[in-house]
């Protein structure tokens, strides 16, 4: 009995000692679990950040890029921008590593990412310039208004001295001298034409002063204000090439994970594609019509020469021979008087070009190229006006380029010397093409500018800038050409 009391009391001795024991046992246990879960989290969030940092994909708020600029100071909208570029110059630096590997779906996406990512953080750089140039814009607005308002209160100002020194003038001596009065007064009033002359004198220079400044203003505004046309006209382009973009990453992910086609086979449609691009023709004015593809090296080489945009120059080209299916050609039947005929209808037609001043070279070049001055066609004369009825101006515009033979004359020494054809051909599309953008480029058609291209376009057509309705048509029309070609059309051929 002894023992088995003893047995049981050391049993319940241990019992106590294990549920001492069992607390503190627990307890070490969550300790230590919640510093595993600490230490899963850290690298959890540390890897989430490299992930995301590495990829792009960081959020907005925490992005100065991406953040909003709506009420920002300069000093943020600065940082914002140098953010910007920052991203910019990070994803061209992605994009140029990515086009040194091997092609597959994965190079593909990830050089489209790339390429979203860069008109983007344009997008972005762009809006900020225009916030920028916003405030720009008003404050120099704002010194106009004060210079006009100067310029208002000097006008008024020299009136009334200039009424005030003919009053005195409406005094001669002998009047004075018999006048009631005295010698005092006289050389008063004397002081006074004194003084008020002087004023005159300043007031005029003064005005003069505000005059040229508030012209520089607004010479000023105008460089703003194109500036912010130019970079809405960026942004536009922008959005179209990441829509583009967008669409296609969306094709080759569905494309790599449905695993339906090869790359081989997406590659191949892509050859196809750009090969239909190439063969489609591109339609000139009064030639034959060539391969797109052949338009675009003719019209890259003479970007590459005078600096005018390859896409904005076959625009160009587009718009013109638009207009000639709209106005049609006419044919030179009389050299004497410049007349002719409708080429397709056989309708007389007057003043189809100068005898005087262009008929002559006409014959020449000609004579040069082996032309048919009798079946050569050129632009008839859209008919024209003076105010006393008599008729303006002549057709006669030859080739692709709508150049007059007199007007082509200035050019051909030019246009022979930067495409190596010592008698340069209206009619030929490359030497037209050349002549094109050496005048483009002459009225100047920068590569990245919207309003200096479009400034230019107007003056190709028209001889003005865009102020007049019809100029401005045409800008137009040639600038929305330019984004189609360059969108359809030259961009799908990259890198095909």
């Amino acid at each position: 009995m002894q023992k088995k009391e003893l047995s049981q009391l050391k049993l319940q001795k241990q019992k106590r000692k294990q549920n001492n024991l069992c607390p503190r046992f627990s307890f070490m246990l969550k300790i230590r679990s919640f510093r595993f879960s600490i230490i899963f989290l850290t690298l959890l969030l540390g890897f989430s950040y490299y992930f995301f940092s590495q990829t792009g994909l960081v959020l907005a708020d925490t992005d100065p890029c991406g953040a909003s600029i709506t009420g920002q100071s300069n000093a943020q909208l600065q940082a914002a921008l140098d953010a910007c570029n920052a991203d910019i110059a990070k994803w061209t630096s992605i994009l140029n590593s990515v086009k040194q590997d091997s092609a597959s779906f994965a190079q593909d996406v990830a050089a489209l990412t790339a390429k979203i990512n860069i008109a983007q953080a344009n997008i972005k750089a762009k809006n900020i310039a225009i916030a920028n140039l916003g405030k720009d814009i008003a404050t120099k607005q704002n010194t106009i208004n004060v210079l006009d308002n100067k310029i208002e209160q000097g006008r008024a100002t020299l009136a009334e001295i200039l009424r005030k020194t003919s009053q005195i003038d409406l005094y001669s001596l002998p009047e004075t001298i018999l006048s009631n009065k005295d010698f005092s007064e006289f050389f008063v009033d004397v002081d006074t034409y004194s003084a008020t002359s002087h004023a005159l004198e300043n007031v005029f220079a003064e005005l003069r002063g505000n005059i040229v400044q508030t012209q520089a203003e607004k010479d000023a505004l105008k460089k703003k204000q194109d500036e912010t046309a130019n970079a809405k006209a960026a942004i536009e382009l922008a959005k179209k090439q990441v829509e583009i973009n967008q669409t296609q990453k969306k094709i080759l992910l569905a494309e790599s994970q449905n695993r339906e086609k090869t790359y081989g086979q997406v590659l191949a449609e892509r050859q196809a594609k750009a090969a239909q691009i190439r063969a489609a023709l591109f339609n000139l004015r009064d030639t034959a019509a060539i391969p797109f593809g052949t338009a675009l090296q003719y019209a890259q080489e003479a970007g590459a020469k005078t600096g005018v945009d390859p896409a904005f120059l076959l625009a160009i080209m587009t718009q013109e021979s638009n207009l000639g299916q709209n106005v049609g050609a006419c044919l030179l039947t009389n050299f004497n008087t410049g007349d002719g005929k409708g080429a397709n209808t056989g309708t007389p037609k007057s003043r189809v070009m100068s005898p005087t001043r262009d008929v002559p070279i006409f014959l020449d070049i000609l004579s040069k190229v082996g032309g048919d001055p009798y079946n050569t066609r050129v632009s008839c004369w859209q008919p024209l006006y003076s105010s006393t009825g008599s008729p303006i101006g002549w057709g006669g515009a030859m080739g692709p380029a709508q150049f007059i033979p007199s007007t082509w004359k200035l050019f051909a020494s030019r246009i022979a010397s930067l495409s190596g054809h010592s008698n340069p051909d209206p009619w030929n599309a490359r030497d037209a093409l050349y002549a094109s953008a050496i005048y483009l480029g002459d009225l100047g058609a920068d590569s990245s500018n919207y309003t200096s291209q479009k400034n230019a376009a107007c003056r190709y057509y028209s001889g003005s800038s865009c102020k007049t309705s019809y100029a401005n048509t045409y800008g137009n029309a040639v600038m929305a050409l330019a984004t189609k070609i360059q969108t359809t059309m030259i961009d799908p051929l990259q890198g095909i």
